[in-house]
């Protein structure tokens, strides 16, 4: 027996969020459903779920601060957002902070089910593919390896995987502290400042082969790669 997709669903309409949920799990998805934005982010740390679906309007967090937070994390989750929304500046911000998709209340279940196949779809073949490329390096994020030209690949540790991740998702703009500290080490204070440092120190010595690379130290707002 296969096992099924597990949908985040974030909706603050529990009428809504019910119809959604049970039409979903008729078509064999499991569905995670969640009223505000701060329970659907305990549940999505918790979960793993492999598609989100979240309302723009939620009472403690709303749908955009959800997804800006998510994809610190992810960045190829596929998230579908729900609006009642119409305004061109309101799609162009779902899109712009990292939504796949944008659907208008009220929406058909057929038109939402296609959309979601569609995205697990495409989700499905980036995943198979995700190597990023930074100078002479070539970074294999899913299996946490980094390698120089032809040379053997070296392994990275968890959270020097995500920390290059994030660094190369922003290369040539500034990675601010406080935000990749609350994401990775779940808090900015002192201590986790300095173990970052640590982890920054590593990554420079790693990637010290290819001169046109640097990680620099943006006083008092962050980091940036610069290649």
């Amino acid at each position: 027996m296969t096992s099924k997709t597990t949908i985040l669903l974030a909706e603050d309409e529990p009428a809504l969020g019910l119809i959604i949920k049970e039409s979903l799990e008729t078509r064999g998805f499991k569905v995670l459903l969640c009223e505000n934005g701060e329970s659907a982010y305990t549940v999505y740390k918790k979960e793993q779920p492999k598609l989100l679906i979240l309302d723009v309007m939620m009472p403690k967090k709303d749908g955009f601060t959800l997804a800006k937070e998510i994809r610190m994390e992810d960045n190829s989750i596929p998230i579908i957002f729900l609006t009642a929304k119409s305004q061109t500046q309101d799609v162009v911000e779902g899109f712009t902070i990292g939504g796949n998709d944008y659907l208008k209340k009220p929406f058909s279940m057929e038109e939402l089910i296609v959309r979601i196949n569609s995205l697990l779809n495409r989700s499905k073949l980036q995943k198979t593919s995700e190597v990023l490329k930074i100078g002479s390096f070539t970074f294999n994020f899913p299996r946490q390896t980094l390698q120089f030209k032809e040379e053997k690949s070296e392994q990275l540790t968890h959270r020097e995987a995500h920390l290059l991740f994030h660094l190369i998702k922003n290369k040539n703009e500034v990675l601010e502290r406080s935000l990749i500290l609350n994401k990775l080490w779940g808090n900015d204070d002192f201590f986790n400042a300095r173990s970052m440092d640590v982890f920054i120190t590593k990554l420079r010595k790693k990637l010290k082969l290819d001169e046109s690379i640097q990680i620099v130290n943006v006083r008092g707002f962050g980091y940036k790669l610069i290649c």
